[in-house]
């Protein structure tokens, strides 16, 4: 594959290639974290006639120290904890519960803002195919894998455009089946391999979200 990937669109149109044996399943769903693998999973999921939906994922930063998570929440409900930093640092569950309830008012604004009322899809029993524009350290998509795991899907993709090979690796033992397109070596950031990373606004999310639920209830009528 050459250097650079076009535009997020490219990317998950190549990642679609890939993913051709979950086309026409009714049990695969595309989850786009937002914003940049929403672009990336509106092409996967067009071209696998599947749903298209956001999983939200919220760190809950230590107090004094954001960088260090205590664990995440994500869409429906899911709060999951790292065990290790709590335990070592004995952080007390009024500090967790205090910090997941402002990001839950955070999570649950954006879910309003991208889903505009929709409810969220059943996930236990369904493929869920997990998207992002490209993968650095993976904390965010290992903290989505834990929360979506709780969900209790049959199977959880990860698709990827471009991440470092130990990223690739290290999630790699945490799900079913991890597609990368490029897993290039210094890897200098997501954006390096991209001609076009501009940033992905909200709107351009709602906007996907729409399109892609009013093709879908289009393709019956048209086929």
């Amino acid at each position: 594959m050459r250097y650079q990937i076009e535009n997020r669109s490219e990317a998950g149109r190549l990642l679609a290639n890939k993913l051709s044996k979950y086309a026409d399943r009714p049990d695969t769903l595309v989850l786009g974290l937002p914003r940049g693998g929403v672009p990336v999973a509106f092409e996967i999921a067009a071209a696998l006639d599947a749903p298209l939906d956001v999983f939200l994922v919220r760190k809950l930063g230590l107090p004094g120290h954001e960088e260090l998570a205590m664990g995440a929440i994500a869409s429906g409900g899911v709060r999951v904890l790292n065990d290790d930093v709590v335990g070592y640092l004995s952080v007390p569950e009024s500090i967790i519960d205090l910090v997941a309830e402002r990001e839950q008012i955070e999570l649950e604004r954006r879910e309003r803002l991208y889903r505009g009322g929709r409810e969220a899809p059943e996930m236990a029993g369904k493929t869920a195919i997990l998207v992002d524009d490209g993968l650095a350290t993976g904390s965010t998509m290992r903290a989505a894998i834990a929360a979506l795991r709780k969900l209790q899907p049959a199977r959880i993709v990860v698709a990827v455009p471009v991440a470092p090979p130990s990223t690739v690796q290290e999630i790699e033992d945490e799900v079913d089946e991890l597609v990368c397109l490029m897993m290039p070596e210094p890897f200098d950031g997501v954006g390096r391999w991209y001609e076009d990373f501009a940033q992905t606004s909200d709107q351009e999310v709602r906007d996907l979200l729409d399109r892609a639920e009013a093709q879908r209830y289009a393709s019956p009528v048209s086929g």
